[in-house]
């Protein structure tokens, strides 16, 4: 059912003329008409939507989010229909699991049945993550640090990252040259918390006391002695104590900024 229908079967269920409708939202009556039948040449404000969706008791975002799907691309909106059709029936499976409507032994044949296909070892591709860039990070000597309290994943400037699955990831701004050449000042870092570190990789490097950050090169030595290796060969090398540290999270993506 499309926009328009939608909107004019919950109008008559509420026996709400155009007119009425018209009055309440601020908006004239032929536009409305246009809207109902699928005409509109321009596809409708949010702000119509949103007043639409008070007068007729709709839940505060449904409108705008059919009007935003009619709007995509033929082949992306049914790509999405489809992903979200799948997806609704993998939420009725569960649940019917949950109350026993359906047997886990029995659970090879309603999946065939569903036409529900499950592989492990398939990741899906995506755009990317939107990856919060929550601070600078500086390479160079160690500085004070702030995220600005934000909770994981929230931030006031974000960078989508193509095919990243990690929810914990991260992005910083570079401050200094230490780490030149590969990294330059003002290019912005993504940094995985899930991603393993070895031996020479680039890494955010927290300390817990005092609560300062880097940027360096990561190489675990004896006694639990840890160094930062700086890429710029005019910067010295320090060594600190592991105890001293108590987050190293791997660069992933660099995001050169021209």
């Amino acid at each position: 059912m499309s926009l328009g229908q939608i909107i004019r079967e919950r109008r008559e269920q509420l026996s709400l003329t155009l007119d009425e409708v018209s009055n309440r939202i601020g908006f004239s009556k032929p536009y409305l008409s246009t809207i109902e039948t699928g005409k509109v040449k321009n596809p409708p404000s949010d702000e119509l939507l949103s007043k639409l969706a008070k007068v007729l008791k709709f839940e505060r975002r449904l409108l705008l989010h059919i009007a935003h799907v009619e709007g995509l691309p033929s082949d992306i909106r049914k790509e999405f229909e489809s992903s979200e059709t799948e997806k609704e029936k993998w939420r009725q499976l569960v649940k019917n699991i949950v109350n026993k409507k359906v047997k886990v032994s029995n659970l090879r044949r309603t999946l065939a049945r569903q036409k529900l296909k499950f592989d492990p070892k398939k990741k899906p591709l995506a755009p990317g993550r939107e990856v919060p860039v929550i601070n600078k990070v500086s390479a160079g000597y160690p500085t004070d640090f702030d995220d600005l309290d934000y909770p994981v994943g929230i931030a006031d400037d974000y960078i989508r990252c193509p095919d990243l699955h990690d929810p914990n990831a991260f992005a910083v701004r570079v401050v200094g040259d230490s780490m030149e050449p590969k990294f330059r000042e003002g290019d912005i870092v993504i940094f995985s918390p899930a991603a393993e570190v070895h031996n020479g990789d680039d890494c955010f490097v927290r300390f817990a006391v005092p609560h300062e950050t880097t940027f360096k090169r990561v190489f675990f030595e004896s006694d639990n002695q840890i160094r930062l290796q700086p890429r710029n060969e005019n910067y010295s090398p320090s060594v600190v104590e592991g105890k001293r540290i108590n987050g190293i999270y791997r660069a992933i993506i660099r995001h050169e900024v021209l």
